[in-house]
């Protein structure tokens, strides 16, 4: 270990935000540090505009901000500015690493990396990455030029010196027993303990034709005898015509569950979208899913299923096709089959991994002794 990590104790810098899907591996990359050194001292690094500013003070972590830089897609104003801004946030992160002392510098993501990648380079800093994403974004790939200590989520990404180590998460839902806590969860939500049971979320932002369709398929899933607990998003509560929240028999709306554990061990299935960190999720607690990939972007969370889709731990069908027909078609039988859903949850949970966190600390550490 470096004199004056050894002297002062060690200081790691970890870099990434924007998303939940960034900041939600970072803060338990950092957890997992701090169970190995205590004494460990922890700063986060973002932007002003993303939602680590509300999650990283709220896990008890320092945060400081850089400027946002993105890359323009096309020719702009913003390209030709491109290089100067590029250059005033390597000189932020510079100083950001100086006035840490860092240790080590620990990305996972998002417009914040690449300048910290940069200036972590100059100053000698060694760098430790985690990809989440199938597809491996920007800014990682120009981190990993810089190191060989890179950890990815999915076994088909693509990126320089990648080795498989799962996806970092909270230990509440890594250490999370389904079955033993399926009763006790389902208390806690305000559900029935014995009814089949549907858990539909579209994230922490919400999914409108999600919650569309399931606003459609109630009457067919109260004749059905299934509870249905719907986590709407925040802001995006589902209303009547009369402008009164959706109500029905043995529906619950919530906009937000604190603690997504709760909902992983009530649900017998859920219905989701494929963010990364939720796939991971879904694989490393078991529960059988019906993924709806987001409907823009590149495909990406097409990908993050597609393994435990193959594997048969979960079903996918694009968002186009998620409508009441299909509801009736796919979840309803799916929902009285019980050995085809304890099948496919034994498919998910093999393919998942509950200890990435301690796998990338391992690598914080080798950098810090290097």
């Amino acid at each position: 270990m470096p004199a004056h990590a050894s002297s002062s104790g060690l200081s790691v810098v970890l870099a990434g935000g924007g998303t939940a899907g960034h900041i939600s591996p970072l803060l338990a990359i950092a957890r997992a540090v701090v169970r190995r050194d205590p004494s460990a001292k922890i700063l986060a690094v973002g932007t002003s505009s993303g939602m680590e500013t509300r999650l990283v003070p709220a896990a008890g972590f320092e945060l400081a901000v850089i400027d946002r830089v993105p890359l323009p897609r096309r020719p702009s104003l913003d390209l030709v500015r491109l290089p100067g801004r590029l250059a005033g946030a390597v000189r932020q992160s510079a100083e950001i690493l100086e006035r840490a002392d860092a240790d080590v510098l620990v990305g996972v993501g998002g417009y914040v990396c690449t300048p910290m990648y940069l200036a972590a380079r100059r100053r000698g800093t060694p760098i430790v990455i985690h990809e989440a994403n199938t597809r491996a974004g920007l800014a990682n790939r120009v981190g990993a030029l810089f190191t060989e200590r890179v950890g990815k989520a999915f076994p088909e990404t693509k990126l320089r010196h990648a080795r498989l180590v799962g996806m970092p998460m909270r230990r509440e839902v890594s250490g999370l027993e389904r079955e033993a806590a399926r009763s006790e969860a389902r208390l806690a939500l305000g559900l029935e303990t014995e009814r089949p049971t549907l858990v539909v979320t579209g994230g922490s932002s919400g999914a409108l034709s999600i919650n569309r369709t399931l606003a459609a398929s109630l009457r067919a899933l109260s004749q059905a005898g299934i509870q249905t607990l719907h986590i709407t998003g925040r802001g995006k509560s589902v209303l009547c015509e009369d402008g009164q929240p959706l109500a029905a028999e043995g529906y619950h709306q919530v906009e937000y569950v604190d603690g997504m554990e709760l909902a992983y061990a009530a649900a017998d299935l859920l219905v989701c979208r494929a963010g990364a960190g939720t796939v991971c999720e879904v694989a490393a607690v078991g529960v059988p899913a019906v993924f709806v990939p987001l409907p823009i972007g590149n495909g990406e969370q097409a990908l993050n299923a597609r393994g435990l889709v193959e594997a048969g731990g979960a079903l996918l069908v694009r968002d186009a096709e998620f409508t009441p027909g299909w509801v009736e078609r796919e979840v309803l039988p799916l929902l009285a089959d019980s050995p085809r859903l304890k099948d496919m949850s034994e498919r998910a949970k093999a393919l998942g991994v509950r200890d990435a966190d301690d796998a990338m600390a391992d690598m914080v550490m080798e950098a810090s002794q290097a």
